[in-house]
Parts: C-alpha cells; structure tokens; sequence
C-alpha cells in the first residue's frame, strides 16, 4: 500500500483535487523555505511562520504550531527538512479537534432522539443553502427521511433556492414565504417533522450580520421554539463558511460563536481557492470541530471532514 492509500488518498481522488491549489501554493512556499537547508534552525522556523500566516492558517495557529515545532527541534537537536515534513503535519493534525464521525460517514447512524434536528447558520452567499441541500441528499441516500424548514424569511430568494434544492435532493419542506416568522417556520417544520416519524429535520436560517444583537435574539427565539417541540433541539448548530474569503471567514466565525453555540464547521469552496489553510486556523482558534468541507457544485460534492486525510492532502508526501 503506497503512502497516500495509507489515508485513503489516492491520485485525483476529490479531495486531493479539491485542495490542489492551495497545496500548490503552500508546498511552493515551503520549498523556498528550506531548498538546499541541511538542518532545520531557527532563521528557517521564523520563515516557516510567515508562509502558514500568508497561508491564512492564521496568527494564533500558527505560532501554537511554531511553539510546537521549536519544542521538538530542541529536543532533537537535529532535524532535516523531511523530519520537518513529518513533524509539521503531525503538530498539525494534533491540534485540530477530533470529532466523533472524524472521516466515517455517519449519515446512516442511529440518532439518540428523532427528529434530528440541524439548525444551520451563516452569513448570505457561502454557500448555506446549497449545503442544506446536500447534506439533505447524503442523509436520504443513506435511507433517511429528511423534512427542510425555509426559515431564512428575510429574502425571498432564499426561501426559493432552499425550494429548488429540495426538488434536486427530493425531500419535502415547510416554507411559509417571505417575512414570515422564522421562529414560527422553524417550530412548525420540527412539528411536522415529529408527526412524520420523520428522522432529521434541516432548518435555514437568514444569513444577516450586521447586528449581532438581533442575530443572537432570532436564533434564541428559534432554539427557544425548538426546544418546546423536541426537549433537546436543535441537536447540532451547524456554521458554513466560505474558506475562499479566508480570514474574512475567520472574523465571520467569531461573530456567530459569540451570538449561538456552534456544534460545528461547514467550510465550502475548497476547491479552486489557494486559501485552505483556513480550515486550520477556524478549528483550532474556535475549538470547534470541523464536520464537513465542500469541494465543488455537484450534490455528491459534500465530504466528511478527515483531519488527518486532508492535512496529509494539503501538504502532500
């Protein structure tokens, strides 16, 4: 078995593809680093911090990396650029949280209560909707019954879109149009979604930011209602973002875990963005797990967050 198939990476799988230009750009840079190097010492670990923060690893990140890295190079005393390969991925790997389903496709687990219940949040354009739709998808696929609720009232659009994919994904959904309430759409989705028998329940919700007040008083009202229907909805808070705005991501994440409690990160539009290395910094400087990554348009292109399987495809052999 080659190295790659060790982690269940083989040449061209989507998830290489989906990373390769950030990888392209990272091995590129770290290459420059440490070409010609025959031991690795501080000068190259000062560089080695510049490229993970252009990489939009992130500041806080990468300086618990470098604290890492300088650790183990001490101890070692000598260490050679493929040691460094070696070490930099497993530090890496080590810092991101592991979550229960890491790289297992739990979409045909048996849920502890039902409905399921998923509230997912995040600003307008990263893709929330076309994840819902998704991961609606992959959930019947795996022989679920999944009811959406169109609780993003504040756009007529996005209840549209929201309608649209649960055709492509064939599954109902409770909408009620726009400016209705979305505490009310949210409560009577998980209803129906109970009198159903229904397993997992999906409900969207607007993607506005400029308040952070009224933000965190629409998804309380929502987790309110929730709760009043199913005793421990919403069973995760789902945040998607959208890694090709890189730090900006980053800011966007902070700003949604201080108004609701996230369960988890949806980071989409892997594929053709050199930033990847968001989805690095985003876990570990939040502490929150990252669930699912997107790479690309098609309905299958949901995939279930591997920490280990994506570093190892983000830095290569």
């Amino acid at each position: 078995m080659g190295f790659l198939e060790k982690f269940g990476l083989k040449k061209n799988t989507p998830l290489e593809k989906g990373v390769e230009e950030s990888r392209n750009g990272l091995l590129s840079k770290l290459g420059k680093v440490i070409a010609g190097k025959g031991q690795i010492d501080d000068a190259i670990l000062d560089e080695l911090e510049e490229v993970l923060i252009a990489s939009d690893v992130g500041v806080k990140t990468t300086l618990d990396i470098i604290r890492r890295l300088e650790e183990r190079v001490s101890r070692d005393k000598y260490v050679n650029k493929e040691e460094l390969n070696t070490m930099l991925r497993d530090e890496i790997i080590g810092l991101l949280i592991k979550t229960p389903f890491d790289g297992s496709a739990d979409f045909d687990a048996q849920f502890p209560e039902i409905p399921h219940v998923i509230l997912m949040v995040g600003v307008n354009g990263v893709g929330k909707t076309t994840t819902i739709g998704k991961l609606a998808h992959r959930y019947k696929s795996a022989g679920k019954s999944v009811l959406l609720g169109a609780a993003d009232t504040f756009r007529a659009a996005a209840v549209d879109q929201l309608k649209i994919w649960s055709e492509r994904a064939g599954v109902p959904i409770i909408e009620q149009g726009q400016n209705a309430d979305p505490a009310a759409v949210a409560f009577d989705t998980v209803a129906a979604a109970k009198a159903r028998g229904a397993d997992v329940s999906i409900i969207d919700t607007a993607g506005r930011l400029h308040n952070k007040k009224a933000l965190m008083d629409e998804l309380s009202k929502i987790k309110r209602v929730l709760s009043k229907v199913v005793s421990n909805a919403p069973h995760e808070v789902l945040l998607v973002l959208d890694a090709s705005t890189g730090q900006n991501a980053l800011q966007q994440a902070r700003a949604f875990t201080e108004a609701v409690d996230i369960t988890g990160l949806v980071l989409t539009k892997l594929d053709g963005t050199a930033k990847g290395g968001i989805v690095l910094g985003v876990s570990h400087e939040l502490s929150v797990p990252v669930k699912y990554i997107g790479l690309g348009e098609d309905i299958e292109s949901l995939q279930v967050f591997d920490k280990e399987a994506f570093v190892y495809a983000l830095f290569g052999k």
